[in-house]
């Protein structure tokens, strides 16, 4: 097969978004899903692969800067919109893009790329490892009480039109200060505030329009809370549910005030939540979390493009000195041992010739280095090496992160 794999031009993009569209199930986005995914398109980190004049696979890479442990925003590829047409499966194109894609952002000099995926299985051999979970709730509001702290009496709630003027902005600069403070998280460049404010008719499936509350102390902003209400009736009466989309604050008295307003919208009975932390603190506030079905479910994926400048990017929560013995058959850069020193404040990482401590391969070192995923837990699947003694119980500790490493929002 002959095909050609370049970079994506404006002229392009009508017929490579819709390749796009096909491979995921063939319908149409609305008119506004699609202008807002042209508008955020890079072209010159975008491609395609063409067979003639048919456009047979795509890829992206957004360029972001992702939160690491310590608060660093690093630079980071965000790779997406990644598709292969049904007529050219298992015939190298999605190698030959994945190739290509790391080649270049290895260039564009980020050490970091990351996705999400539609299926998690496709991309470990190109060594990306799962580093987020998202947690999925289903709140059965009518059974589970909530306690909130005090201090909430001086929180003012309204509701708002999301798009307001002076709305999303107000959302945006909550959502900022969170940042740094949570690995996984993504500064939003300009344009992406439009993202969580999209609501198209064709995706509501029965709900209602994107509803806002804004939590304020004095004048000052300090919450939001952006979801859709999905009205339902049964004999005995009403048994809605509550569908959120996001929800930020800057302390406990204003994330609990939200959380209230959401358990007590009239005429509903349930609170679904699709994307949430881990360690999200609204399960300390219930009175009963069997009834509210926890499901965590992979986020981001996470592909270290350059390991010794990806692992100095990062601090640690306690003092590392290890050397690792990284296996990485795709970027055959970097490969070999690595020395890795740092504590809570800095990181050092080159190459070294001393004896390897621990063996793994590179899409295991990026499954860990959002400290979500224990270098322990994965020793014991047989995925990490240990190779000297009490190697993994003095790393494993420097790379957790204080709390649980989480992407608020898709790409």
């Amino acid at each position: 097969m002959t095909t050609d794999l370049r970079a994506l031009t404006p002229a392009d993009w009508d017929a490579w978004y819709g390749k796009l569209e096909l491979a995921f199930g063939g319908v149409p986005e609305s008119a506004e899903e699609r202008a807002l995914w042209s508008d955020l398109t890079e072209y010159d980190r975008s491609l395609g692969v063409w067979d003639g004049d048919e456009c047979v696979g795509t890829a992206g890479a957004f360029s972001f800067r992702l939160t690491v442990p310590g608060g660093a925003s690093v630079p980071t590829a965000g790779v997406t919109m990644v598709s292969v047409a049904s007529t050219h499966r298992r015939r190298g194109v999605l190698t030959s893009m994945m190739r290509r894609q790391l080649d270049d952002v290895r260039s564009w000099g980020e050490p970091l790329a990351a996705l999400t995926a539609s299926e998690p299985a496709i991309y470990g051999r190109f060594g990306y490892g799962i580093a987020t979970q998202q947690l999925r709730a289903e709140i059965d509001t009518a059974r589970v009480r909530l306690s909130v702290p005090d201090g909430t009496d001086d929180v003012r709630l309204r509701l708002v039109k999301p798009a307001a003027p002076g709305v999303p902005e107000a959302c945006e600069a909550v959502y900022a200060r969170h940042v740094a403070e949570r690995p996984g998280m993504l500064a939003r460049r300009p344009g992406w505030e439009r993202l969580p404010l999209l609501d198209p008719e064709s995706d509501r499936k029965g709900t209602s329009p994107l509803q806002c509350v804004l939590a304020r102390r004095g004048d000052e902003v300090v919450g939001y809370a952006r979801y859709f209400i999905k009205p339902d009736w049964e004999p005995a009466g009403p048994k809605g549910t509550v569908e959120v989309r996001d929800l930020e604050a800057l302390d406990p008295a204003a994330y609990a005030a939200l959380w209230r307003h959401l358990f007590g919208i009239d005429l509903t009975s349930r609170i679904k939540l699709w994307n949430r932390p881990l360690d999200d603190a609204w399960q300390h506030l219930v009175s009963d979390t069997r009834r509210c079905d926890l499901a965590p479910r992979d986020s981001l994926h996470v592909r270290l493009v350059e390991v010794g400048a990806a692992l100095e990017a990062r601090t640690y929560q306690a003092p590392v000195d290890v050397v690792f013995e990284v296996e990485d058959a795709f970027c055959p850069w970097n490969e070999g041992r690595w020395r890795l020193s740092g504590d809570a404040k800095s990181a050092s990482c080159a190459r070294t010739t001393d004896p390897a401590d621990i063996a793994l391969s590179v899409r295991d070192l990026g499954a860990a280095y959002l400290g979500g995923v224990s270098l322990v837990s994965l020793a014991a699947a047989g995925r990490v090496r240990e190779l000297r003694r009490g190697a993994l119980g003095e790393a494993a500790p420097g790379f957790a992160s204080v709390v649980a490493p989480w992407l608020p929002h898709g790409f």
